[in-house]
């Protein structure tokens, strides 16, 4: 096989013929480099001799590897907010209910793990358990679930506790949102538009009313109802990712402890009760059927 050797844009580069297929490479970026497989693909250490372990530890890490680009995306979609750019929040919050959807369905790799697999090597896991995720902290944080106490078992690492107190201390998702529809002339209570963002967010029945409103007349409100409908969304496969966390769980160890101290599967259970965007829901209840015009009798 001949190997053509070239220089492009400075840097030195190969090309050979494989299969009629002009393939080339170079000495500068490369696929391993570009995604440091050389590291990644290290970074799997058991630490005991079973064999199910590297199921345990590589799921755990891309789903790591997915919270980190939800993350970045959410971020994006609360830039766009803060700038009134629907389009842009409509884009990043479609892709990561599509990572959310993926999530949720990793969950099924996990559930392969009997409880006989997983009790192999439980032991050797000692207090390590999912409950010291940074980056689910984060997200929960950035999504409105605003807890400081959560971030206690980060306290012993200073800059992960550092950054997690930051972010505690933004507006969320949702407070970004109800500044956008006070910009967009509704009543929104002066006390959700600037508060102590590090305490947990009170419903508000005039939130409530606002959001009706919306709802009421998808036609004259088509930016919000949508941006609603897909902040919904999120919520939704949030919990749906939380809901298959805990039946996998329950699959695999049953109603033991969790590694970190825990509850196990009564601790996931609890957590799904917990709502981001309350309004959103509860103004559901109160939507009645829609008239002529394509208005809801209850929001008019």
């Amino acid at each position: 096989m001949t190997i053509r050797k070239f220089i492009e844009d400075g840097v030195e580069s190969f090309e050979a013929q494989i299969d009629g297929e002009a393939i080339q490479w170079d000495k500068g970026l490369t696929y391993a480099r570009h995604l440091q497989t050389g590291q990644l693909l290290s970074a799997q250490v058991p630490v005991s001799d079973k064999p199910d372990e590297m199921l345990f530890i590589i799921m755990h890490q891309t789903m790591e590897l997915w919270l980190k680009l939800v993350l970045h995306e959410a971020k994006l979609a609360i830039a766009a907010v803060r700038a009134d750019d629907f389009d842009a929040a409509f884009k990043t919050l479609d892709r990561i209910a599509t990572i959310q959807r993926h999530m949720i369905h990793s969950w099924e790799v996990l559930a392969t793990l009997t409880p006989h697999d997983f009790l192999t090597f439980r032991g050797f896991l000692r207090k390590a358990s999912g409950f010291q995720s940074w980056q689910y902290r984060e997200l929960e944080f950035l999504l409105g679930n605003k807890r400081s106490d959560l971030a206690i078992v980060h306290s012993q690492e200073p800059e992960t506790y550092a950054h997690l107190m930051a972010a505690l201390a933004e507006p969320s998702l949702y407070d970004e949102v109800l500044r956008l529809l006070a910009r967009k002339g509704f009543t929104i209570p002066a006390d959700h538009l600037e508060r102590d963002w590090t305490q947990p967010y009170e419903p508000s029945d005039t939130v409530e009313d606002a959001w009706l409103k919306i709802y009421a007349n998808p036609a004259a409100n088509w930016q919000l109802y949508t941006l609603g409908e897909k902040i919904t969304a999120l919520e939704y496969y949030f919990q749906e990712w939380r809901f298959k966390h805990m039946k996998t769980v329950s699959r695999v160890i049953g109603h033991k402890p969790g590694t970190g101290g825990s509850s196990g599967v009564n601790y996931l259970q609890k957590a799904l009760s917990l709502n981001f965007f309350p309004e959103l829901w509860s103004m559901r209840t109160r939507l009645s059927a829609p008239r002529e015009g394509g208005t809801y009798a209850d929001g008019a």
